[in-house]
């Protein structure tokens, strides 16, 4: 087996997604590592290339340009077993059903969250929060400024989704339930 060696700049973009342990953008690594974009862009390629072209047990992924390191797709299984199974017995059908809403319908408010489901959902959206399956993502430019929430990487991680593209397609009536619902 031929040894690969990577460029200082992709050893340390390399590093730098390991030690931050969050999906980074281009400018955040940038900041960090005093590279420029081009020299950012340039490791993040030669890192993707070498994560493809081996075999390790991750994955370099990017998602909403934040480029984050993740299980290869062919250990999720595997991994399943030792993460993913707490899922399940973690959380309620109040808090799955909460759960999927924010993942179909982010960025949401915990008042179009309160619609969807057609109770309060305050204690469940703290629940989850505080399990950190979802996050505010910033505030509704409404009055009030309400919290808009999305979920985090532990979520995409414990239901095998490398972005949350990868959810399964709702079917068009309850795709039609939540947008009523949202109104």
């Amino acid at each position: 087996m031929s040894e690969i060696i990577l460029s200082q700049n992709a050893r340390l973009v390399e590093v730098l997604l390991f030690l931050e342990n969050e999906p980074l953008d281009v400018q955040r690594i940038c900041k960090m590592t005093s590279l420029t974009d081009d020299e950012a862009l340039s490791a993040l390629k030669e890192l993707s290339e070498h994560y493809f072209s081996s075999f390790h047990g991750m994955e370099l992924v990017c998602s909403d340009d934040e480029w984050q390191f993740s299980p290869c797709r062919d250990l999720h299984e595997s991994l399943r077993k030792a993460y993913g199974k707490k899922v399940d017995k973690r959380l309620s059908k109040a808090a799955k059903e909460t759960l999927s809403i924010v993942a179909y319908s982010q960025p949401i408010t915990r008042r179009e969250i309160d619609n969807i489901r057609g109770v309060v959902s305050d204690t469940i959206v703290r629940l989850l929060r505080e399990r950190d399956y979802i996050k505010v993502l910033g505030r509704k430019d409404v009055p009030g400024h309400p919290c808009l929430y999305g979920t985090t990487r532990k979520f995409l991680f414990e239901f095998g989704l490398v972005s949350i593209s990868d959810l399964p397609k709702m079917a068009e009536i309850d795709k039609q339930r939540f947008e009523d619902n949202e109104t």
